[in-house]
C-alpha cells in the first residue's frame, strides 16, 4: 500500500487481507518453512531501526543492554521472554542507580560564590581546610550506609594527598539541596559519620536541605546534635561561616 494518500486505501487494505486468508491461504499449505522463514525474516529486517539502536547507544549503555537483551530475548526464545529481560534489565538499572546515588566534590568557581562539581568544571578550586560534597539523591536505607563510606573514603583520601598539619580538613560541609527526603536509616548514618568526624577533629556543616528533610532533621534532634548554627542556606554561607574558624597555626 505504498504511496496511498487517502483513508480509502485501508479499506483497500482490508478487503485484499480478507480474500488472501480466505481463498490464497491454501496455496501456502505445501510452501517449505524455510521459505516462510526467509519471508518473516526479510520482513522483520525492515523493521530494524539500526538508528535508533545507535542513538540509545550513544545516549545510555544500561539502555542499550536493555534493548538489545529484549531483541535477542524475542528473536532466539519468545515474546515473554524478552521481555522478562528487558525488565528485569531496566529494573537492575533501577536499584544501581538508588543503591549508589551521584555524589561529588564541590570546588568554587573563581569570582563567584557559586559551588560546583570539580570534575564537570576543572577551574573550580578546592577551599583549604573544607570539604565540601554534595549528595544528588534521596537518603533512604539502600544508599545511607554507602553515602556514609563514600564521605569518609573521600575525607581519608584528601587527607592522605594533603598530609600536612596545616591544610588538613577541618570542616565538611554537605550541600543538600538535590537531597528530596531522608528517613532514619539516613538519619543514623549521618548521626555515624558525625561521630566519626568527630574522632578526627571535623566538624559536620550542613548547607541548603529541604522542607521536608529539615523537618527530619529537628524531629529527630540531629539538628541539635550538630548544632542549629550549622545549618544554612547556600554552601557560600556555609564557607562563609568555616573560613574564620579553621586553625592555621594549630
Amino acid at each position: 500500500m505504498a504511496g496511498c494518500q487517502t483513508a480509502v486505501s485501508n479499506i483497500v487494505m482490508s478487503v485484499v487481507v480478507f480474500l488472501t486468508l480466505q481463498f490464497l491461504t491454501p496455496l501456502f499449505k505445501y510452501t517449505p518453512n524455510a521459505i516462510l522463514a526467509a519471508i518473516i525474516i526479510s520482513a522483520v529486517i525492515s523493521l530494524v531501526d539500526y538508528q535508533a539502536a545507535i542513538l540509545i547507544w550513544k545516549i545510555d549503555k544500561f539502555d542499550f543492554i536493555a534493548c538489545m537483551g529484549a531483541f535477542f530475548g524475542v528473536v532466539f526464545i519468545s515474546v515473554e521472554i524478552g521481555l522478562l529481560i528487558a525488565v528485569s534489565i531496566s529494573f537492575a538499572k533501577i536499584l544501581l542507580q538508588v543503591t549508589r546515588p551521584r555524589t561529588a566534590i564541590l570546588g568554587k568557581i573563581p569570582r563567584t560564590t557559586v559551588y560546583r562539581n570539580i570534575e564537570q568544571y576543572p577551574e573550580a578550586s578546592k577551599i583549604p581546610g573544607v570539604m565540601i560534597v554534595r549528595v544528588d539523591s534521596a537518603i533512604y536505607f539502600s544508599n545511607s550506609n554507602y553515602v556514609k563510606e563514600r564521605i569518609l573514603r573521600w575525607l581519608t583520601d584528601e587527607e592522605a594527598v594533603k598530609g600536612d598539619y596545616h591544610t588538613r580538613i577541618q570542616f565538611l560541609i554537605v550541600e543538600m539541596s538535590p537531597v528530596t527526603d531522608i528517613d532514619t536509616s539516613g538519619i543514623q548514618a549521618f548521626e555515624e559519620l558525625h561521630r566519626s568526624l568527630e574522632k578526627r577533629s571535623v566538624q559536620l556543616v550542613l548547607a541548603n536541605p529541604g522542607s521536608a528533610v529539615t523537618d527530619k532533621l529537628y524531629t529527630s534532634n540531629f539538628a541539635n546534635i550538630i548544632g542549629q548554627d550549622k545549618i544554612f542556606l547556600t554552601v557560600a554561607e556555609a564557607v562563609a561561616y568555616c573560613s574564620p574558624k579553621l586553625d592555621v597555626n594549630p
